[in-house]
């Protein structure tokens, strides 16, 4: 599909906030690998270990631009997740008052559902690989 200008840059503003939010998040797990500050149990504890990769690894390909739609749809994935969580581990609201709730996670995941429905636009990896 082609895309307008304002739509690749659109496109690509969305690839970069949503890519930084990853790279943190991704980043903020990593004290996991060799300690348990929270006292995690061991299920949890492997999850935010996998996801301290899963994360990184999504958000570079949606800041390149490469695999664009499948990491997209996958840290959607990651974001339903971290919505469940929410909702029936941490009995969040959507915006309950002194915490973030679920609707920051519902703001991320709508970001990747966009990104993997439309891609990433003419200024990526896979568009100068012919893959849109």
């Amino acid at each position: 599909m082609t895309y307008s200008k304002s739509q690749n840059l659109s496109l690509f503003i969305l690839r970069l906030i949503i890519a930084s939010i990853f790279v943190a998040a991704g980043y903020a797990k990593f004290p996991m690998w060799t300690s348990n500050p929270y006292n995690l149990g061991s299920f949890d504890l492997n999850l935010t270990r996998f996801l301290s990769i899963a994360e990184l690894l999504g958000a570079l390909g949606v800041l390149l631009g490469i695999f664009t739609r499948l990491a997209a749809a996958c840290l959607a994935i990651v974001m339903a997740g971290a919505i469940y969580y929410c909702v029936v581990v941490y009995k969040l609201g959507f915006f309950p008052a002194g915490s973030a709730g679920w609707s920051f996670p519902l703001c991320i995941m709508g970001g990747c559902i966009i990104l993997a429905t439309f891609g990433a636009g003419s200024w990526s990896v896979d568009a100068s690989r012919g893959k849109k």
